[in-house]
C-alpha cells in the first residue's frame, strides 16, 4: 500500500508569566500555540477539517525534507521562525486523515513567550492563539492533533528535568523561588514542590551559582520583603547517565 500524501505537524510550546501580586513571583504556566484552519485553502479549494483547531503544519514538498517542511510550515502558518525544532515521531495510522493515507512527521518547539510575538494569521490559519494545556485538549482537533500534542508533552517534561531548558524562560539573574516556577509548570516532583526540599537543595545544583556584587552576594526583593539571593546558569551542561547510581556504591 502506497501512502496518499506526507506531512509535518508541529507543536509549539511556551511558558507565560503574569503578575500576581507585589511581593509575589510570577504566575507562569505552559501554553500551546495552535491555529484555526481556513475555510478555503490557498488554492481556494474547501480546507480539510475547516474551522477547527489544529497543530501549524502541511504537506512536504518533493524538493525539501520532513524536516525542511516543517520549518517552511511553520513560517507560513504562524510568521513564526528561527526556532529549534526537534523531530520526535512518525503517525501513520490509515484513519488518521479522511483524504487518505497521510503520513506525518510529527515535531516539537519549546520557545520563550516573546519568539512568539510575531505570530499572525495567514490564509491556512483564520486565528493563532496560545492556549493553556486544559484548554487546547478540551476542542475537537483537527485529524490526531490530540494524540501528537499529549505526545510531545512527554518530551517536553524529559528536557525540563534532564537539561537547563528552564533557563530560557528565566532572567539573566533570578531567585530561587522564580526557578522553581518554571520547574513546576511541566514537572510534578516533589522534591520541587516542597519549599523545604527545594530551596534546601537547589544552591548545590552544579549549573546555577549565586551572584555576588562587589565581593557580597546580590540579592533582589523584586518577589519578597526581605532580599533574596540571586543566581545565574553557569556554563556546566549536566550529562545523565543511566549507570550512575546503580554503579556507585
Amino acid at each position: 500500500m502506497t501512502p496518499d500524501g506526507y506531512t509535518s505537524d508541529i507543536a509549539v510550546f511556551t511558558i507565560t508569566s503574569e503578575q500576581v501580586g507585589e511581593y509575589k513571583p510570577q504566575k507562569k504556566e505552559p501554553k500551546i500555540m495552535l491555529i484555526k484552519r481556513s475555510e478555503l485553502d490557498h488554492e481556494v479549494n474547501p480546507n480539510m477539517e475547516a474551522g477547527k483547531w489544529a497543530l501549524p503544519g502541511g504537506f512536504v514538498l518533493p524538493s525539501e525534507t520532513a524536516f525542511q517542511a516543517a520549518e517552511r510550515k511553520l513560517a507560513e502558518e504562524t510568521g513564526v521562525d528561527g526556532l529549534r525544532i526537534k523531530h520526535f515521531g512518525v503517525y501513520d495510522s490509515p484513519a488518521r486523515d479522511q483524504r487518505g493515507w497521510i503520513i506525518s512527521n510529527a515535531h516539537y518547539v519549546i520557545a520563550n513567550e516573546e519568539a512568539l510575538r510575531s505570530r499572525k494569521t495567514t490564509y491556512d490559519a483564520s486565528e493563532i492563539q496560545l492556549f493553556t494545556l486544559e484548554g487546547a485538549l478540551e476542542f475537537d482537533l483537527a485529524f490526531d492533533h490530540r494524540t501528537i500534542i499529549g505526545d510531545a508533552l512527554w518530551f517536553i517534561k524529559k528536557d525540563m528535568a534532564l537539561t537547563t531548558l528552564a533557563k530560557h524562560f528565566l532572567p539573566g539573574e533570578f531567585v530561587l523561588s522564580e526557578l522553581q516556577g518554571v520547574l513546576l509548570t511541566v514537572l510534578d516532583d516533589p522534591s520541587i514542590s516542597t519549599d523545604a526540599a527545594f530551596f534546601r537543595k537547589a544552591p548545590t545544583l552544579p549549573f546555577i551559582e549565586a551572584v555576588s556584587e562587589d565581593a557580597k552576594p546580590k540579592k533582589s526583593n523584586r518577589y519578597s520583603k526581605t532580599p533574596a539571593q540571586l543566581y545565574r546558569f553557569n556554563d556546566f551542561q549536566p550529562i545523565v547517565s543511566v549507570y550512575r547510581n546503580k554503579l556507585q556504591g
